[in-house]
């Protein structure tokens, strides 16, 4: 169960329609290189606060993450899963100010802020 990086970068929760599992197409994406570029990182934050561009890979993010968001990314594949975690886990410690923001967007009832901010604050 993740939260945020479902919201996050094209590197995780990516749907493919009404189909039973997101896609897969975007898995090889590589996270931590993502994550280790600041540029790059603040590029797949401004899209899915939809203040800047967005990749194909981040269209196809934003478009699930409040899905994915309810269901606790339930149709994620395992790739995605373990790339929540990590993205959710560097926005919370690293860049705080956009997760708040993000967490803002896409929980502004903070329904799931709390249980995932908890479970990932502590790995």
């Amino acid at each position: 169960m993740k939260f945020l990086l479902l919201m996050m970068f094209a590197v995780i929760g990516y749907a493919a329609g009404q189909s039973e599992q997101y896609t897969d197409r975007y898995d090889s994406l590589k996270i931590d290189e993502v994550l280790a570029n600041k540029r790059l990182t603040i590029a797949y934050i401004k899209c899915m606060l939809e203040k800047g561009k967005c990749t194909a890979e981040g269209r196809e993010l934003k478009s699930h993450i409040t899905e994915a968001l309810r269901n606790g990314c339930i149709k994620c594949t395992p790739k995605q899963l373990s790339g929540v975690r990590k993205v959710i886990k560097h926005l919370i410690n690293k860049e705080n100010a956009y997760w708040v923001q993000l967490a803002d967007k896409y929980d502004p009832k903070k329904i799931y802020r709390q249980k995932y901010e908890a479970e990932l604050k502590s790995l």
